[in-house]
């Protein structure tokens, strides 16, 4: 059984288990405004998401990940089914999501109804990385 639910400061290590990214006090940020999730797999944490406000008026899922042995079991397309309607009900007309060019999770984004918007791309040697893709969804 899948379960989804805003993440607590209980989830701090599972989330830091798979989010490398996130500074610390950033997740108690997210955690006191509501914008992180953590799925359950027969309550056990399996997957989170988290998202912000991109130009402060357009919410942007900034990562989704599902804790390996876990995946191909429906928890990402859950996470993002839930954070859909979260957003819709919020009153918000469409969603953001980005991921590496050379990453498959676009295939993904695009079977729930995204599609691509545009790209980025940074090749300052020491920030260099491969192309970014940004996708969108209408709720």
């Amino acid at each position: 059984m899948i379960t989804i639910r805003y993440a607590t400061m209980e989830d701090k290590p599972f989330w830091f288990s798979l989010d490398r990214h996130l500074p610390e006090p950033v997740f108690a940020r997210k955690v006191a405004e509501g914008s992180a999730y953590v799925a359950l797999m027969d309550g056990t944490p399996a997957g989170l998401l988290r998202y912000n406000l991109f130009w402060d008026n357009t919410p942007f899922c900034n990562l989704l990940m599902v804790k390996e042995g876990c995946r191909g079991l429906g928890l990402g397309t859950q996470l993002m089914t839930f954070w859909e309607k979260e957003m819709k009900t919020r009153g918000y007309g469409m969603v953001l999501t980005s991921t590496q060019a050379d990453e498959s999770a676009q295939h993904f984004y695009r079977k729930l109804g995204y599609r691509d918007c545009g790209s980025l791309t940074i090749d300052i040697p020491l920030c260099a990385q491969p192309m970014e893709l940004f996708l969108l969804k209408p709720l």
